[in-house]
Order: structure tokens, then sequence, then C-alpha cells
């Protein structure tokens, strides 16, 4: 789905973007990572809610990663 018509962006770039050893922490950090910039601020919401999405799932601990689809290897027990 488009969530940035300005720069033409989808929801699956987004997530693209979270997916990366330093994932981006604001919505335009994530325009940097896609080689565009701002220009209207209407997404910028909805690209701060699919980051939030994408990086809670990384740290969730799932068995199959939401992004790629692959399988995750099996984590430790967290004992905090």
């Amino acid at each position: 789905m488009i969530v940035c018509s300005c720069n033409v962006l989808s929801d699956k770039d987004v997530r693209r973007a979270c997916g990366g050893k330093a994932p981006p922490r604001t919505a335009g950090e994530v325009y940097g990572c896609l080689g565009c910039s701002p220009q209207c601020g209407r997404c910028a919401r909805s690209i701060k809610k699919i980051m939030d999405e994408a990086l809670s799932a990384c740290a969730a601990g799932c068995a199959i990663c939401p992004q790629t689809g692959n399988l995750l290897p099996a984590r430790a027990p967290d004992r905090s």
C-alpha cells in the first residue's frame, strides 16, 4: 500500500528500511534510508506507525520474521 504519495513509498519500503543493522529512529531517517526527503509531511504519522510495528515485531522474538518470512534461529529465554 502506498503510504507516501509525494515520494511513492509503500509500507513495504518503510519495513525494508527498518530491517537494517541500524534501523531509523524517525520518519525523517526513513526518507534518508530510501534516498528521498519529506515533501508535504502528511505521511509522517503513518510511517512512524509502520516503523513501530516493524521494530516491535523484531523485538518480540518471533520464530518467523514478519518482514522477510525467513525462519529465525531460536533464542535463549530471557531470565532477568
